[in-house]
């Protein structure tokens, strides 16, 4: 299937030291191009879009020793106003026979393609948790799959002294335990309901802060399959991440026992309107974005250890994949690479 790399500038994006994260370098590669990269090796992967400032990332993803370690075809798609549009236009540009332009969803074939979405900025990311997620996201039969991880899984980036910098990350407290969502998502675009509303909580994901809280909490209340039992679910989350984060485990422990992941599931699926689920996996590297400043310095102090330390864990729980088959040409588009 088809994979796509948001790598774009819209109103929800952040800047790290006043650039675009997508094109900060760690070991003298972009991390979009870590990213690019990564695909390569993962052998569910037909081809991958990334979508963003087509000029930029033309010089980025253009550069011939980069382009020879590539065997997937790789089309470069001019960003859009915002991330919502940038997924429905990638997509619009991967159904059957579409044109450079893209064209609309018409046939049942249209509205079940599945494509992969991942964000451009994750340098720990594996081929091996890429590939589990794919197959057993696609064995649930949902239109919509998060990917999340648990907290286990990312306590090797916690650990830190005064020489070597950490990346400690917020959690989600369910029932099931403590999860941080993977920014792995598989998605049949054609199927979702509601597609507007994911631009939405893209734009307010940075649930510490507490403008950030509110807004989404007002948006909750009042979207479709929203109402008072959402927020109520809602309220209790962040309740219990504010005591995980606060060291009272006891109180989040108790908190979080009333919102199982099922409950979750079933509002982000009204909201959507469509059959969301999600899923957890086990590696733990694409669980790391860069978002802030020290998330990227500590990146670069430690970035071939931690890279390391994702390559052993991705082997020893999954084994090594398939060398994927050279692709043939990619298929004329807007910037072709």
């Amino acid at each position: 299937m088809p994979a796509v790399v948001a790598a774009g500038e819209g109103p929800g994006s952040r800047k790290v030291y006043g650039e675009n994260k997508v094109y900060l370098a760690l070991d003298g590669r972009a991390l979009v191009a870590h990213v690019v990269a990564t695909l390569q090796r993962v052998p569910e992967v037909s081809e991958v879009l990334v979508v963003g400032n087509a000029e930029r990332l033309d010089r980025v993803l253009g550069d011939p020793a980069f382009r020879s370690e590539l065997t997937k075809p790789l089309r470069i798609v001019p960003q859009f106003r915002n991330l919502y549009e940038n997924c429905w236009e990638a997509y619009r540009r991967l159904l059957p026979g579409a044109p450079p332009e893209g064209r609309d969803p018409v046939t049942e074939e249209d509205r079940d393609l599945r494509v992969l979405y991942l964000s451009g900025d994750l340098p720990f990311a594996t081929a091996q948790e890429i590939s589990d997620f794919i197959r057993r996201a696609a064995d649930t039969g949902a239109d919509f799959v998060m990917g999340s991880v648990e907290r286990e899984a990312l306590e090797p980036f916690a650990r830190g002294d005064g020489d070597r910098p950490a990346i400690r990350v917020a959690f989600f407290n369910l029932a099931e335990g403590r999860l941080r969502q993977n920014n792995l998502f598989l998605v049949r675009p054609g199927r979702l309901g509601n597609r507007q509303s994911i631009e939405e909580m893209y734009e307010h994901r940075y649930q510490k802060q507490l403008g950030n809280i509110l807004a989404l909490a007002w948006r909750l209340f009042w979207s479709r399959g929203g109402g008072p039992r959402v927020l109520f679910f809602y309220a209790l989350m962040h309740l219990a991440g504010v005591a995980d984060r606060h060291g009272w485990r006891r109180l989040s422990d108790w908190l979080r026992h009333f919102v199982p992941l099922v409950r979750v599931e079933r509002a982000v699926g009204a909201l959507l309107d469509t059959r969301f689920r999600v899923l957890v996996t086990s590696v733990g590297g694409c669980g790391i974005d860069i978002d802030r400043e020290a998330e990227y310095d500590a990146a670069r102090a430690r970035y071939r250890e931690w890279r390391r330390q994702q390559e052993e864990r991705a082997l020893e729980l999954h084994g090594p994949l398939p060398l994927p088959a050279r692709a043939g040409e990619p298929r004329a588009s807007e910037e072709g690479v």
